[in-house]
């Protein structure tokens, strides 16, 4: 069946609660070890179904958010959700009290029984009604941003189509575009303040009602820390600043120096290569059936999953008016089936999009069939975003097929890229630990502690007097700080893991890089972040030391290919 043949119905929750309660009386009664065990393959049995319903309603609707059916289904499991998510949390809670739980930790991944148990502090009856209301103002974000319709060189563009302008080999052009989108949001700047001003003091009273000094252990929770603290967090950021801030600044200084620029603009950081940086060949069909024949041949395994994909037209990667800004890959459960959403924009951000969420989707697709427990069937998020961002690398020897004879400029600013977001992503990490602990800030003093962060993680960026951008409001282009709170740094977690997967390539050639990718991804998420890591041979990036090795055999890398720049 094609996606959008994919029959959509509301999920009962007022019933399906009362399902979980039924589920967690008879784990409550069970007399056997092996009847609780059983409730547990129940418990996945009842939940794919409603969970795929939920997935169909969240994907129609980020692809369009104007449409007012799918927006009335959303504002549902926005309002009705989080008595559901209680009744499942519930049903943990009498798995957590079985008296058959040591039999059970034996049969099921021990991550399993550590997760659930995170996750009944993060819920009570006390709090459904701020939940609810926390949901409703992350629509009012996500709607506000796909709302977007910012005229710019005789054209009418969304953000994500405007986009193409802010890498034009014109300076003035690129200005220009940062100007138009920094005039959008500035003309909706109250709305933008109002909308995450509630969300903090909201989160924050959510943490409180639970018991916490703040949002941040909560925050913590939500995310499914499992194996390191925000410790941990704090001196990998100080890693990145101390390692990776002064090769990205000499790399600029390179960029400037190529493009010939009397100065170095904000604007002018996206340019990597005098006279543009390198497009996908050809139309948006072109790039899409040149990604799906890399897949088919990069290995049999790859070629099964982009056939399924391909054939039941699992995509959407189209920017359109309308259309929820990012990317993104969910899971339909009954139809063991990945969905990949994204907005090409004619930019290598398309071809870096499928690459990325492909990653996803192939680790959704091999765990499809070997998971009995749902919640085993991936690991954390930043987990999660080893899949996508090493894959980016192991793409590395079909980039002929999308850039012709630019794709050595396209690894070269891929890679350089991988170091110079590093430091961004730990900037919106840091912001959101500075933000939690200082609720009660106002709009301007959040904009100041951005701005200050910019100078200790991005020092090369002049912002000029481009509005939205020179007040230090930047941060809300990122949509994970109003969405999912503290999923940032996962990315610079996974990217220093990735960065481990291209060494290997580069040492030891693709195939043992592509093996060790799959010793990774097949665990699923049976184990914590750390140890998937360990059990495939890889190094924790938190640890002293592993960040400093990748980055200068990456930077070594660009050194030798400087001349793939110019």
């Amino acid at each position: 069946m094609i996606f959008q043949e994919m029959p959509y119905e509301r999920v009962d929750l007022a019933a399906l609660c009362k399902v979980y309660e039924d589920l967690k009386a008879r784990m409550e009664g069970a007399k056997t070890a092996e009847e609780a065990a059983a409730l547990l393959d129940e418990h996945t049995r009842t939940y794919e179904p409603a969970s795929t319903m939920m997935s169909l309603s969240s994907i129609r609707h980020t692809i369009d958010t104007e449409d007012p059916f799918y927006t009335a289904e959303e504002e549902f499991y926005a309002q009705e959700g989080p008595a559901f998510g209680e009744k499942v949390t519930d049903f943990y809670r009498a798995v957590l009290a079985s008296p058959f739980l040591k039999e059970l930790r034996k049969e099921f991944p021990p991550v399993f029984f550590q997760n659930i148990q995170m996750d009944a502090k993060t819920i009570s009856p006390a709090v459904l009604g701020e939940l609810e209301e926390e949901n409703k103002l992350v629509m009012d974000y996500q709607k506000l941003q796909g709302s977007a319709q910012i005229e710019f060189q005789g054209k009418v563009c969304n953000l994500s189509q405007l986009a193409v302008y802010k890498e034009d080999p014109q300076r003035e052009v690129r200005k220009g575009a940062y100007t138009a989108e920094g005039n959008f949001y500035r003309e909706h700047k109250a709305e933008y303040d109002r909308i995450y001003d509630e969300l903090v003091k909201k989160r924050t009273a959510i943490a409180k009602k639970l018991g916490f000094q703040n949002f941040v252990e909560l925050g913590y929770l939500r995310m499914g820390r499992n194996c390191y603290d925000k410790k941990d967090v704090a001196v990998f950021r100080e890693e990145v600043v101390r390692e990776i801030v002064p090769i990205v600044c000499e790399m600029k200084k390179e960029q400037q120096k190529r493009l010939g620029l009397p100065d170095f603009k904000f604007y002018d950081d996206p340019v990597v290569c005098r006279g543009g940086n390198p497009a996908p060949q050809g139309t948006f069909e072109d790039t899409y059936r040149t990604g799906i024949e890399m897949y088919r041949k990069m290995s049999p395994l790859t070629k099964d999953f982009i056939n399924k994909m391909d054939s039941m037209h699992l995509f959407d990667l189209i920017a359109k008016k309308g259309k929820m800004t990012g990317g993104y890959c969910s899971y339909l459960a009954s139809y063991k089936a990945p969905f990949i959403f994204a907005n090409f924009n004619g930019t290598s951000h398309d071809v870096e999009v499928f690459t990325h969420e492909g990653g996803h989707a192939l680790a959704a697709f091999m765990a499809s069939d070997k998971t009995r427990l749902m919640e085993c069937a991936m690991p954390t998020l930043e987990g999660c975003e080893v899949h996508s961002m090493s894959m980016e690398f192991l793409c590395w020897p079909y980039l002929e097929g999308f850039y012709g004879d630019k794709a050595d400029k396209a690894r070269a600013i891929h890679l350089g890229g991988t170091l110079s977001f590093l430091p961004y992503g730990c900037q919106v990490d840091e912001f959101q630990h500075i933000v939690y602990e200082n609720p009660d800030m106002t709009p301007e003093e959040r904009n100041a502690q951005w701005a200050a962060l910019d100078k200790k993680y991005r020092p090369w960026l002049d912002f000029e007097s481009v509005p939205f951008y020179a007040d230090g409001a930047a941060w809300q282009r990122q949509i994970h700080i109003y969405t999912d709170p503290f999923y940032y740094i996962d990315y610079c977690l996974a990217q220093s893991v990735a960065l481990q997967i291209f060494r290997l390539m580069e040492e030891k050639g693709w195939q043992a890089a592509f093996d060790q990718y799959l010793a990774y991804t097949r665990q699923g998420g049976n184990d914590t972040f750390l140890g998937l890591l360990q059990k495939a041979g890889l190094e924790n990036p938190m640890e002293k030391g592993s960040l400093k090795n990748v980055a200068w055999e990456a930077r070594e890398y660009l050194t030798a290919h400087q001349k793939d720049l110019d």
